[in-house]
């Protein structure tokens, strides 16, 4: 097990992190912010589905999750249709424009990324993958971990 002082580092660094997001979302178009290449890339990785799925998906609220729905839908990158196995709710899908934008973001990604490391070796890009996935995979499912440390908790702890 590591010191706690390497913890304690690692807690800085990933906090540090937020710095590099913020910088990577400087490469998104002014009217598609990171929220909706979210919705965006998850449309795309897991395919049609219903808000709620994606709500639960994001770990955000359905309210805010409709907000950002709209916004994407508004400019044509996913498309409501009615769920057949239920018409009261709508089924949510990508369109080729939004197909499109994810590709031009994934280039822009790709390119911005390529320039900042270009004095990275193949193998760090490749061990820092290995360890970002090793990490999230530690970490599991962070919205039902924390429902159920928030839900065995006792009033002391």
């Amino acid at each position: 097990m590591a010191a706690r002082s390497q913890y304690e580092e690692l807690a800085r660094q990933l906090s540090a992190i937020g710095a590099v997001k913020r910088e990577m979302g400087r490469l998104l178009p002014q009217d598609c912010p990171p929220a909706s290449a979210g919705v965006l890339t998850l449309l795309d990785r897991h395919g049609e589905m219903r808000m709620s799925q994606l709500a639960e998906l994001l770990a955000i609220d359905m309210s805010v999750t409709s907000r950002h729905v709209a916004h994407v839908a508004d400019r044509g990158w996913i498309a409501r249709e009615p769920d057949p196995a239920d018409k009261r709710s709508r089924l949510l899908r990508l369109t080729p424009s939004g197909k499109e934008l994810l590709t031009e973001l994934s280039e822009r990604y790709a390119q911005s990324l390529a320039r900042y490391l270009d004095d990275w070796s193949d193998a760090d890009v490749g061990h820092l993958v290995e360890l970002l996935a090793r990490l999230r995979t530690s970490f599991g499912d962070c919205r039902t971990r924390a429902h159920h440390d928030s839900t065995t908790r006792t009033p002391a702890g």
